[in-house]
């Protein structure tokens, strides 16, 4: 589904859009690391994806990849980066993955190195927004609207670590919401989308359904949000 059509490397190796896998290879980590680029990887889907859709198509992706071969760990700082790249916070990004010792040769998550040797994938399709996105309806439920907030339980202050400002902010909430109710209350007090959020706590993706109170988090433990940028690129460019 879809291919890359606006980036070219002198380096070897291209950017695709592939089924994410690993495979074991003989390098261990011999193979030339390169730092993470700081571009978006502009691709076209072949089959044009509500934000919706394409949301449901990388949250499947992810929750599958541990069963591929490679470690839990490091599909999850796969994850975690892409997701911070996506945000445009590269330093984040660069950070997560030199902790978890993977390599990337041609500077993007497509094809990436553990320390073993064993060879990562990451579709294209969880690093960027096609080109041909389709715009949802306001009126459209997303994933956060799904999750309505639930009277009840312990009020609470958040903690949260915005990825556009790097400042904290603190969030009223009852232990009893869901993660995308708190969203909408984030929304409410700054005017972030929850769409483009993406909230992490000990280093694991919070998903909109969960209740507060389920991700434990302790009084004054921050949590960080990842948000996505608000608008897409889809000015031409030239095919590599």
């Amino acid at each position: 589904m879809g291919g890359c059509i606006g980036i070219t490397r002198a380096r070897n190796g291209s950017v695709d859009d592939t089924s994410g896998n690993s495979t074991r290879t003989n390098s261990g980590n011999s193979r030339k690391n390169h730092p993470l680029c700081h571009e978006v990887i502009r691709w076209k889907s072949d089959v044009p994806l509500t934000e919706g859709q394409l949301r449901s198509k990388r949250d499947e992706f992810w929750d599958t990849a541990p069963a591929f071969d490679g470690r839990k760990e490091i599909w999850d700082a796969l994850r975690a980066g892409a997701t911070a790249a996506e945000a445009q916070d590269y330093q984040l990004a660069q950070a997560i993955l030199d902790g978890a010792n993977v390599s990337v040769p041609n500077g993007y998550l497509t094809e990436c190195y553990d320390e073993l040797g064993t060879r990562y994938q990451v579709p294209i399709y969880c690093l960027s927004y096609p080109i041909n996105i389709v715009k949802e309806d306001s009126g459209r439920d997303s994933p956060a609207d799904c999750s309505e907030p639930v009277d009840g339980g312990t009020e609470m202050t958040l903690k949260l670590r915005l990825s556009t400002t790097l400042g904290d902010v603190k969030l009223p909430v009852y232990s009893k919401d869901t993660i995308g109710a708190a969203k909408k209350k984030l929304q409410s007090q700054e005017g972030l989308e929850p769409s483009r959020q993406r909230w992490f706590f000990g280093g694991k993706l919070l998903g909109d359904k969960m209740h507060i109170e389920e991700a434990k988090i302790q009084q004054s433990y921050v949590i960080q949000v990842i948000v996505n940028p608000e608008k897409i690129d889809t000015s031409p460019t030239k095919t590599s």
